[in-house]
């Protein structure tokens, strides 16, 4: 367990798990739309696929919706090769929802029936019914999976999701300027802060006043991913269940969404990657203590900076760090095998998929 950090050193031994369940969340935003937000997705058209191809991958270890696994031209791999590898090596199950994606996997998935979310800049996030059909939906999973598993780990594919985070986080009264993570070495902050200060200003120049509940927060600045997992997160809780958010910094708004709710959060951890811990443009446990002091966040160290390629090493040089539950997935594999399976093992295991759907495709 010796690739495991915790903010808490209890929070390993109370995470022990024999049978958990991995879900991930599927949806997006027209605010990823806006050119240099997000590396996710070589052009704009092409960011509406990276969700599907991401879900796709995770079952099939290819993609239906494209015709490459996504990655970077030069070879930087969707984090759901990660993932994918973690849930095999420890033969962990997998279930995929539909948050509002622009376009459908061809896999099984649970839909929840919401729209996708639109751009913040221009006009409110989602419909309200739509953010509370996609909690409610959440909850009654949520509780479901609570009975099938010891701990349910919820992961997200949303291209963009750390802006419309930002604006949720503002909006619930947490500063979250500057801290916030990317997917690039160089994290666009002031394009962010510009994306969110111009939102706030539409809904004050549309005479709304305060916003009263974290439902309003993210119906006028956020996305169908919000919704759908504090409500997946609150069924599991409400179940007295165990519940990891496995992501970086935009699960710091679920957190804040959770506890604006009043909901209790014993029982819930934050799983990432060391990439995202330890990555200085962004702040994770900050966000977090200022949303909830109780809640753990456990990383993950891949050694993926030992990689002998240099698209897997583009992680460790704060490309990508985090997505698709890969830290989560990954930490649970470490601890569902009782340490047999490492950091290093998993590193093995991630070239080898890799060499089968990434470097297999450019031959």
């Amino acid at each position: 367990m010796q690739d495991i950090t915790a903010s808490d050193r209890l929070a390993v031994k109370s995470f022990a798990t024999k049978n958990p369940v991995f879900v991930c969340v599927i949806s997006y935003t027209a605010t990823s739309e806006i050119s240099g937000l997000t590396v996710a997705g070589a052009n704009a058209e092409l960011v509406k696929y990276t969700s599907p191809a991401d879900a796709e991958f995770l079952y099939c270890g290819r993609c239906s919706c494209i015709d490459v696994v996504p990655a970077t031209p030069d070879g930087k791999p969707t984090p759901a090769l990660i993932t994918r590898t973690a849930l095999q090596l420890a033969r962990i199950p997998l279930l995929v929802v539909d948050a509002g994606a622009k376009v459908k996997p061809s896999i099984p998935y649970v839909s929840f029936g919401v729209e996708p979310g639109r751009n913040i800049m221009n006009e409110n996030a989602m419909d309200i019914s739509n953010v509370k059909r996609a909690f409610e939906h959440g909850e009654l999973l949520g509780k479901q999976l609570a009975i099938m598993s010891d701990l349910t780990v919820v992961g997200e594919s949303i291209p963009g999701g750390t802006t419309t985070a930002l604006a949720v986080l503002r909006a619930l009264g947490i500063d979250a300027r500057f801290k916030v993570s990317s997917s690039m070495p160089e994290n666009p902050h002031n394009l962010k802060n510009k994306v969110v200060d111009s939102a706030i200003e539409r809904v004050i120049a549309g005479g709304i006043g305060r916003i009263n509940s974290p439902f309003e927060a993210i119906s006028t600045f956020g996305d169908p991913m919000m919704p759908s997992v504090a409500g997946i997160a609150s069924g599991v809780l409400s179940a007295s269940g165990k519940i990891m958010l496995a992501g970086g910094t935009q699960m710091s708004a679920i957190v804040a969404i959770l506890k604006h709710l009043g909901r209790s959060l014993n029982g819930l951890y934050i799983g990432t990657t060391t990439y995202v811990t330890k990555d200085p443009s962004s702040d994770l446990s900050g966000l977090v203590r200022m949303a909830s002091e109780q809640v753990p966040i456990l990383s993950c160290d891949l050694h993926l900076g030992e990689s002998s390629k240099p698209g897997l090493q583009a992680f460790a040089k704060g490309f990508v760090k985090e997505g698709v539950g890969a830290g989560g997935a990954s930490i649970v594999a470490i601890t569902k095998s009782r340490g047999k399976i490492t950091g290093k093992k998993l590193m093995n295991a991630i070239e080898k998929e890799y060499e089968a759907s990434i470097e297999a495709a450019w031959h």
